[in-house]
């Protein structure tokens, strides 16, 4: 690399087809290698997704887990019936 602009000969990017100097068989592997690199990067980008995903959906449920358990405590609904109902037995 002798000026800032020029690109390193191992850091060059080439085209298979149009690269004169490669045979049948280091094309296919170059296009294998490409394929594996873009699975890899496909994989990394759905893993994250996915705990993403996970964590809304928990998030959720523990929010209405939670909200729910709340709500029940505060209901009182059984304590009026038990006066009711003792009043009841009072009169009677």
């Amino acid at each position: 690399p002798g000026e800032p602009g020029e690109a390193a000969a191992f850091a060059r990017r080439i085209d298979p087809a149009k690269e004169p100097g490669l045979s049948p068989e280091q094309r296919r592997h170059m296009a294998q290698v490409e394929y594996a690199q873009r699975q890899r990067v496909l994989q990394r980008r759905l893993r994250s997704r996915n705990v993403l995903l996970a964590l809304g959906i928990g998030a959720v449920t523990f929010g209405i887990y939670g909200y729910t358990f709340y709500s029940v405590s505060q209901e009182r609904f059984l304590d009026d019936l038990e006066q009711e109902a003792e009043a009841a037995r009072a009169r009677a």
